[in-house]
């Protein structure tokens, strides 16, 4: 099938949608994933202290997003198809154009990125006030509603290019069955966006989800519950000192030595990821050891961005940031079929 953004796939009658819509879908699951963590990396290394509270709400909803991003490459290899790993453009609007209006960029931390951040992770029915918008959950639910659809309930999902892996404290597994892929998807709805009654995700602890763990940065406060009703209103959550990152242009900063080891090593990480899902386990490069090696390139990446958010751009702007423009910036995956 050509490639659709996920309006339109969400605009196809549910009972058109086949495997071919289904495989489309996840395809935008996997680039929606994966445009998240350049966006929420670059506000937590303008952090000058790589550590504290708020770094470590930003670095936990990472791994998590890594986590998401893992099932959604095993949910497509499931069902035969082979994850593209591609470089998302910034600014710009998030993957398959969900949220239209919405435009997601790269900079430091500030009060109006982590409100940015929070837009991203919005929930369908968020138990504090927001506005309303088509969301990634609504997005997750359709691909929901079409596994159950195709697939009966004993159906024994393909395991081969799978992966199971340890993400920091949490479990990539391989999805064998139908309640293993709707566990999954329950999972990646409730981190980022909470229940419809709670903003906890029951499944891990209670923990915060993503949209709540911003709003505790945004607002300065904890997320208590006040006679019924959630509120930013328990301990203090300080902002942290940040470098004064600018937003990154379109264009990158290309001039910049520095940036050019970053963007290398940066291109070095969707190769492993691409390799890991595309690559037989028994390969070197592929399965747990292609992840594996993208998690320690991840964070390797790290130090190269810690020497560019130090330099102040030349018009005393601001400072740079990680632009994550790898050499291949740009290129399209080949359509999903």
């Amino acid at each position: 099938m050509s490639r659709r953004n996920i309006p339109e796939l969400l605009q196809v009658p549910a009972e058109d949608h086949d495997l071919p819509w289904l495989k489309g879908a996840l395809q935008w699951a996997v680039e929606l994933e994966f445009a998240t963590i350049p966006v929420y990396l670059s506000g937590m290394w303008s952090i000058k202290q790589s550590a504290g509270e708020v770094y470590n709400l930003i670095h936990s909803v990472v791994m998590e997003e890594m986590l998401h991003l893992g099932w959604a490459c095993n949910m497509l290899t499931a069902i035969d198809g082979t994850p593209q790993i591609t470089a998302p453009s910034y600014p710009g609007p998030l993957p398959g154009g969900i949220e239209p209006g919405f435009e997601v960029y790269l900079s430091g931390l500030n009060k109006t990125t982590v409100a940015m951040y929070m837009q991203i992770e919005l929930p369908e029915h968020p138990v504090a006030a927001a506005e309303t918008f088509p969301t990634i959950g609504a997005f997750y639910d359709a691909i929901s509603a079409a596994f159950t659809a195709l697939f009966p309930a004993d159906h024994k999902f393909t395991a081969t290019n799978q992966i199971a892996f340890s993400i920091d404290a949490e479990n990539l597994t391989v999805l064998n069955s139908l309640d293993d892929v709707q566990n999954a998807i329950l999972t990646i709805k409730e981190q980022g966006e909470g229940t419809s009654t709670s903003p906890d995700a029951p499944q891990f602890g209670g923990e915060l989800a993503h949209y709540y763990r911003f709003g505790e940065i945004l607002h300065e406060k904890t997320l208590i519950e006040v006679d019924g009703s959630f509120q930013y209103a328990g301990d203090a959550v300080p902002f942290p000192d940040c470098y004064p990152v600018a937003t990154v242009p379109a264009a990158g900063y290309p001039e910049l030595k520095d940036m050019q080891t970053f963007d290398n090593d940066y291109g070095t990480l969707i190769e492993q990821l691409q390799n890991a899902w595309s690559l037989p386990g028994t390969d070197p490069n592929g399965g747990s050891n292609g992840l594996g090696n993208a998690i320690g390139t991840m964070f390797s990446l790290t130090g190269d961005a810690q020497a560019i958010v130090q330099q102040p751009l030349p018009d005393g702007s601001g400072n740079y940031g990680p632009d994550f423009r790898p050499p291949a910036a740009g290129s399209a995956g080949p359509a999903v079929t």
